[in-house]
Formats: structure tokens, C-alpha cells, sequence
């Protein structure tokens, strides 16, 4: 399977397309004002190039927020073009490429210190900023055709690979992501020395090289690194929970691209450690602030949860690549679960807010940021919005999948011709999907939709999460109006099928509220139930009506009304159920609380005996 690129994919949909102009006009200029105005990012670069011995600014990890930045502006060119935007970019780029040592080195941090201590602390992301910046000018190039900022990664990644690989020199990058970026400029080039360089990064882990350094100390009583073994044999997820994701999104790529199966293996084993044991009904990972991470199987405490935007931007790009090894769907489930909930929470209503962490519970002190002194989120929420295109279809040679519901057109070339491939729908309001199916010529081939496990009674993969009442409801799916075959296969429903021009397939997923419970060994959730409909989670926020929602008590016999309420959060459906005390209690979805100020927030409510 491969993705459908978001170069090639019309987003048209209600839920997304406003969204996406959201980020474009509001998100990205805030990025560039913080990056060029209110900090010294691009004051760096400038100052490398000056050459008058002038002194660094901020954190070491800065330039990465440039390159991430540069990441959402290019996607969001093809989205929105904009000349004074892309003037914008061609700039910045300019002033990178200006910054770059004639050997191909380039980071302002270590430039402007001359080179002091250059490439000795694995710790202080070197590699890090230049996967972002390999990702960035990967990005540009497929957008624009211009190749500056591609030059320049390709001379960053050459040496790079010039001063580790080839002399055979250890090192365990601090901070994963150059693994994945590698893979994209293999692609990009076709140069398999990018390949063998991110699997060289792979194998370097596990094996000792990395120990002393900062970021391996286990004196914080939790585990930060991805280091105790090598990467193939990893079962258990561990530590710093954005790394984490980007090291096992390049193990995957690089297992996909090298067909090996020791990397295949080993993130199926990695990825049920995290879904069936660490990852909250939000589809956030990371429930530790001190190593922003992981801790112990089923510790998901609520109002303490970490949950990091940047982490949840990670589970998609993670699923994503499972997904396309293996053809299963229930790596899209929790794509769309961390999607929908615990990424899109990190970016307000408005645009210019955002939420570092995103927990599941606040007795009021919970605020969105205009920005942080780490500003990883804001950037990354930013590129997988614009890039959401991405995620929606795969094909393979003969066969065509739609993973997300998103409304949406794209022509997908297939062995046997062209064919169209366009979605209306009303989705995550309502169950309703329509799919236009047409080929360039009448010909057969196999059309997969998928089949949320939540639209199944299996609300998460695994057992940590059930729900707790009965639903009979089942799921349609008809050709031109009309009842048709299908086979379930590995969570999709496979329509093989002779196609002719605007053939309408038709799905309907049943949206009822429904009520989940964790299991025991979720201490933090005893005896509480999370609301669902569709593939939103909600929550309980503080109103006129509810002064504190942790005194909300739900019946298990509960019936909520469901309403689409255009005036509230920028239209949303409500979710409503009378109290015993006559009160109504109103539930909204979970990414959309905290934009009306701090309140008190609940995710899991206190189930009546």
C-alpha cells in the first residue's frame, strides 16, 4: 500500500477544509511572527552568516521550530497558495542556506559557540533539527519544485553521513526524527545511502554507546531514552513519549523500504504495549510530566496526564505507517482517535492557542498559550492539519482504501487506468458517507472501507476500554441504493466490484452516545464512565448549569440526546442527559474545551452503583 500524497487530494469537507484556512491564515502567520519577530530563530541563522562572532539566542533545539514551520507553509502553499507566503519562505531559506558551512554542517547553537563541542552531546538534537529541516525541504521541493532548500538538506545529510557511517563512529541520537526524515530523502533522491544511514541510526541503539549522557539517567525514577535494547528487539514502550513515536515511525519506514521483517516484528509488539496498556481513551500518549513519557502499564492519571500535542501528532504518523505494512485497520482507528481528540485539543478554535500538554481532567487552571519557550507544538499541530490530505486514501497497483471520511476528491492511478475517488459526508456530526467511484473505463478492482471499530462495539483495540452498554446497531453499505456484497476483511469492508462512471457507494454508521469503562487496573478510572459518539471522546466542561462537573454522578442507564448546535464551539453536537436532580447535564467534544477560558473539566465521570 501506498498513501495517497495531500498534493493530490481536494479537502472539501465541513469539519476539515475550515480548519485547514484556519491554520492557513491565522496559525502559520503567528508561527512566522514568533519564529522571525518575537524570537530569535531566524536571528540565528542571520547572525551564523554575518560571521562577526555574535552570540547565540534561545535553546539549543531552536532551529528545528523554523524547519517545522517552513513544514506547514510548504503543505500549506499547495492548500492555499500565496505569493507573499512562499516570498516569505524563499527568504527564510535563503537565510539557511547562507548559514550553512562549506562542509555541509549546519546549526546556529554550535556555529555561533565555534564549533564548540560540536557533535560530542547526543543530547543536544544536532540530528534532531536536521531531520526537520531534511523534512521541510522534502516538503518545499514536492510543493513548489524548487530545489535551494533541498540542496541544502541533501549536503546536511551527506555529512552527517560522511562523519558517522563511514568511519564507523557510535552514536544514539538524543532526540529521534533524523531516522524517519532520512527515509523521505531516499525517497526523494532515490539515493540509498539515506536509506542505510537511517538504518545505521536504528541499529545504533541498545547496545550500550549512549550511556552517561543526560538524557539516559534513570535517577528521575522513569526511563527517557529508547536505549535498552536494540530497536528489533523491543517490546515495551519506554520513555520520552514524542521520541518515541518518531523512532518507531522510521523503524517502520525503514522496515517497509528494506522489507524487514525483524523491524515489522518488532513495532506490532511495541505498538499493543501502547495501545493495549498506555494510551488514553483520547488516543494521548504519555502520562509522566517528569520524562514527558512513559511510566508503568495503565498508569493514565486525568488531571495529570502529560499528553503532549506533539505526541499525539506522532501516534498519527506512527499509525499511518503500520497501517500501509500491514493493511489492517485497526492502526487507522487509533490514527482517527488521536487525530479527532488528543491532537486536534493542542490547537484552539481560533487558531492562535495551544495546548503543550492536554489533560483528561482540570480543576480550572488549564489555559491555551499564545506560545511556549519549547514551541515544538504549535509548528506541529500546524503541518499535520495542512497535511492532512496525507491520511485519507492508499491505493496499491489494483486496489483503492479510504481510511478517513473526510469530505474530499483525488485521482488515483491505478494498473489498470485512472480512476476518481470523491467523499461527501457530514462525518464526525453524522454517519452518513458518501464514495464516488470513477474510473476512467468500466474495470474491476477492489474498493476497502473502513470499518471504525468503535461502529462494532470495539471502541479501542485491546481490552483496556469497553463499553458498558448494549447497542444492536449495525452498519450499511450500499452500491447505487442498493444492497451489496462485501467481505470484512482485517477491519475493512472489501466491495470487489466492475466500476462505471459515478458509481455511489453508500455507508451508514450508526452514531449512538455510548458509555465506556476501563478496566480495573486503571486505578485512575474506577467506577467512572467517558462518553463517545463517533470517533469524538467528550468531556464535561464547567457552564451556568454545571458550577463543577466533578460532581456529576451518570446512571448507566443514562440516555443522552445527541443535537448539532451551529452556535456553540464553532458547531458542534451536544450531548444531553437529565440528572436526577432535574438538571441538564451537557457534554461537548473534548478538543473543543478550553476555548471559552479556564474551567473545570472532566473526561471520566463518576458511574451511580
Amino acid at each position: 500500500m501506498q498513501p495517497v500524497s495531500f498534493s493530490k487530494v481536494i479537502i472539501t469537507d465541513n469539519f476539515w477544509a475550515p480548519r485547514i484556512k484556519t491554520v492557513s491564515n491565522v496559525t502559520i502567520p503567528v508561527c512566522v511572527e514568533q519564529t522571525e519577530v518575537k524570537t530569535p530563530r531566524i536571528r540565528n541563522f542571520e547572525k551564523v552568516a554575518r560571521k562577526q562572532g555574535e552570540k547565540h539566542e534561545g535553546i539549543y533545539y531552536d532551529d528545528s521550530d523554523v524547519y517545522k514551520a517552513l513544514e506547514a507553509i510548504a503543505y500549506s502553499l499547495k492548500n492555499h497558495p500565496d505569493d507573499k507566503l512562499e516570498a516569505k519562505a524563499d527568504e527564510w531559506i535563503d537565510k539557511i542556506a547562507a548559514a550553512q558551512q562549506p562542509d555541509g554542517y549546519l546549526n546556529t547553537y554550535y556555529t555561533l559557540r565555534k564549533f564548540e563541542g560540536k557533535w560530542t552531546d547526543m543530547e543536544k538534537h544536532e540530528d534532531y533539527n536536521a531531520g526537520h529541516l531534511i523534512e521541510a525541504a522534502v516538503a518545499y521541493y514536492n510543493t513548489t519544485g524548487k530545489r535551494k532548500l533541498l540542496d541544502v538538506a541533501i549536503r546536511v545529510a551527506d555529512n552527517i553521513d560522511s562523519t558517522f557511517r563511514l568511519q564507523n563512529r557510535h552514536w544514539v541520537s538524543g532526540h529521534e526524527e533524523i531516522e524517519l526524515a532520512l527515509v523521505k530523502l531516499y525517497h526523494a533522491t532515490g539515493q540509498s545511502k539515506y536509506l542505510n544511514l537511517a538504518d545505521w541510526y536504528l541499529q545504533q541503539r541498545g547496545h550500550g554507546y549512549g550511556k552517561g549522557m543526560i538524557w539516559d539517567r534513570k535517577d528521575m525514577g522513569v526511563k527517557y531514552a529508547q536505549d535498552d535494547v536494540p530497536v528489533k528487539d523491543q517490546k515495551q514502550i519506554e520513555g520520552h513519549a514524542v521520541r518515541a513515536m518518531y523512532l518507531y515511525t522510521g523503524a517502520a519506514d525503514v522496515g517497509a523500504a528494506k522489507s524487514d521483517a525483524g523491524y515489522m516484528t518488532a513495532m506490532n509488539n511495541v505498538w499493543e504495549d501502547v495501545v493495549y496498556r498506555n494510551m488514553y481513551i483520547t488516543g494521548g500518549i504519555g502520562s509522566s510530566g517528569s520524562n514527558e513519557g512513559f511510566s508503568v502499564d495503565y498508569d493514565l492519571p486525568n488531571a495529570d496526564a502529560y499528553c503532549e500535542t506533539c505526541a499525539s501528532v506522532g501516534m498519527v504518523l506512527w499509525n499511518e505507517r503500520m497501517n500501509l505494512l500491514t493493511g489492517n485497520a485497526k492502526y487507522i482507528d487509533v490514527l482517527e482517535r488521536s487525530l479527532y481528540n488528543g491532537a486536534l485539543d493542542g490547537l484552539s478554535l481560533s487558531g492562535d492557542r495551544f495546548f503543550y500538554g492536554n489533560p483528561l481532567a482540570s480543576s480550572g487552571n488549564n489555559s491555551r498559550s499564545e506560545w511556549f519557550g519549547t514551541a515544538c507544538c504549535p509548528s506541529n499541530i500546524a503541518r499535520l492539519v495542512e497535511s492532512l490530505g496525507n491520511y485519507i486514501y492508499a491505493s496499491a497497483d489494483n486496489a483503492v482504501w479510504v481510511n478517513l471520511f473526510i469530505g474530499s476528491n483525488t485521482n488515483i492511478k491505478l494498473k489498470q487506468g485512472n480512476v476518481k475517488i470523491s467523499q461527501q459526508t457530514n462525518y464526525p456530526w453524522d454517519g452518513k458517507i458518501e464514495i464516488m467511484v470513477s474510473p476512467d473505463t468500466k474495470s474491476k478492482f477492489p474498493l476497502y472501507v473502513r470499518i471504525p471499530g468503535w461502529a462494532v462495539n470495539k471502541p479501542v483495540p485491546g481490552n483496556t476500554y469497553k463499553y458498558i452498554d448494549a447497542d444492536n446497531s449495525e452498519f450499511t453499505i450500499k452500491l447505487n441504493g442498493k444492497p451489496v456484497k462485501y467481505e470484512l476483511n482485517n477491519g475493512y469492508a472489501v466491495v470487489n466490484n466492475y466500476w462505471t462512471s459515478n458509481d455511489k457507494i453508500t455507508v451508514d454508521l450508526p452514531m449512538p452516545v455510548r458509555k465506556i469503562q476501563a478496566i480495573d487496573s486503571v486505578k485512575a478510572n474506577q467506577g467512572k464512565v467517558a462518553l463517545q459518539r463517533g470517533p469524538l471522546v467528550y468531556c464535561v466542561e464547567q457552564s451556568a448549569e454545571i458550577n463543577n462537573p466533578t460532581d456529576i454522578v451518570v446512571s448507566k442507564n443514562s440516555v443522552f440526546t445527541s443535537a448539532y448546535r451551529k452556535d456553540v464551539l464553532g458547531g458542534i453536537v451536544e450531548l444531553k442527559t437529565n440528572m436526577r436532580d432535574n438538571s441538564v447535564l451537557t457534554a461537548i467534544p473534548y478538543y473543543s474545551w478550553a476555548n471559552r477560558g479556564k474551567s473545570n473539566m472532566q473526561v471520566w465521570l463518576p458511574l451511580s452503583k
